[in-house]
């Protein structure tokens, strides 16, 4: 199927593109936001919004038409391959499959001090209406917040004994949240061989979700991800699939 973007109607081509030029606002600064866009594809580009951000700095908004068609055969994504489980089946799952409770370690690592997707995912509160992993009776949740060291993350996650470690990254600045993962996956192959490294599962609205084998972790899950989703993927690979059949 061929498509094309859809602005005032079916097909036109319109897109809306948003963009700082480290330029003082003015109209040479808008004269250079609307050649960037003319040079992206987008003709005739319209500066539809354009407001300072201090003396030296202009943020824009761009609208107008591109030519592209979109081929949807050709887009590749991550699909879920794994069924979406209530938490009753959750905990039935592993209930009966571990004969023990799911231990799961989470964080933020490096410098990041966002926890709001982590919190999301974690705590009993949850995302949208789902209950965080905390709610699962079966699920046994230690969550270490903010601003944790990977040595420190990889302690807790032997001393936890834990199956599962979930990693948020929302700080994105120089690729932070690809060196921290790999920081991650390093510290983990030093202090534990293959076969006992609990399952790394990586998460962030940065995150390309089909770079897990190019980042040598088990899973990535980017925006949008709740609770119910996590906990199905941590049954599908640490219960036994007779038990799930």
């Amino acid at each position: 199927m061929i498509v094309r973007p859809y602005g005032d109607s079916t097909g036109d081509g319109m897109v809306q593109v948003s963009f700082t030029l480290p330029l003082p606002a003015g109209k040479r600064a808008e004269g250079a936001a609307a050649q960037l866009a003319q040079k992206m594809g987008i003709h005739p580009a319209m500066v539809v919004h354009a407001r300072p951000i201090g003396p030296d700095f202009t943020f824009f908004v761009v609208y107008g038409p591109v030519s592209h068609l979109v081929d949807t055969s050709a887009v590749q994504v991550v699909e879920r391959d794994f069924p979406l489980l209530t938490p009753a089946e959750v905990n039935q799952a592993v209930r009966r499959g571990l004969r023990r409770r799911l231990v799961v370690v989470g964080a933020c690592i490096g410098t990041d001090a966002h926890t709001v997707g982590i919190d999301a995912i974690l705590n009993i509160k949850g995302l949208a209406g789902e209950k965080g992993l905390e709610y699962y009776r079966e699920v046994k949740v230690v969550n270490l917040g903010a601003q944790v060291a990977v040595d420190e993350l990889v302690s807790a996650a032997v001393r936890e004994k834990a199956d599962a470690v979930l990693v948020s990254q929302v700080v994105t600045q120089r690729d932070a949240h690809l060196h921290n993962t790999a920081a991650l996956v390093q510290a983990f192959a030093d202090r534990l061989a293959p076969e006992q490294r609990p399952l790394l599962v990586v998460g962030g609205p940065r995150f390309d979700e089909s770079a897990a084998t190019e980042l040598g972790v088990d899973r990535v899950f980017g925006r949008g991800t709740t609770p119910r989703e996590v906990a199905s993927y941590l049954v599908h690979r640490l219960v036994p699939q007779e038990v799930l059949a």
